[in-house]
């Protein structure tokens, strides 16, 4: 009977594919999380942004309402784009003091005020260009009754 080798045949080589392709698998894993990451802050830096929005918005009401006994319906009244004139004048002070915060807590920030009787409504807009909605005028509005 003849002696039959069964050695096995040594083959090099596979180990450094295999490593290769773990390598690959965890590459593309890592861009993945890299991605989710930026869409995350995205998303966050827009919501900040929204707060202050709000947080803006909320101010202006609650300065209205302090000086509901001064001010008649319509003093507060301003449209977008529009310049508000500093006088000596409650309503005037705090129509600026808005302008200027809107402005500088949001990028191309800026606001409307609308009174139709006791009801105002107030709005807020700014650039969000940098979040992650698409548009890049974000506006968020509010109607209360004083």
């Amino acid at each position: 009977m003849p002696i039959v080798n069964m050695k096995k045949k040594h083959q090099t080589g596979f180990t450094l594919i295999e490593v290769m392709i773990s390598v690959f698998v965890l590459a593309v894993g890592l861009l993945g999380l890299a991605g989710l990451q930026m869409a995350g802050l995205k998303s966050n830096h827009s919501a900040q942004l929204r707060t202050q929005a709000i947080v803006q918005t909320y101010d202006i009401i609650d300065r209205m309402r302090i000086n509901k006994l001064v001010a008649k319906a319509g003093d507060y009244d301003v449209a977008l784009g529009e310049a508000v004139v500093a006088t000596a004048a409650i309503k005037d002070i705090d129509r600026v003091a808005w302008k200027a915060a809107l402005l500088a807590d949001l990028p191309n920030g800026d606001g409307s005020i609308d009174t139709v009787s006791d009801v105002v409504t107030v709005s807020v807009q700014w650039d969000d260009s940098r979040g992650f909605s698409g548009s890049s005028t974000q506006t968020f509005s509010i109607s209360t009754e004083l």
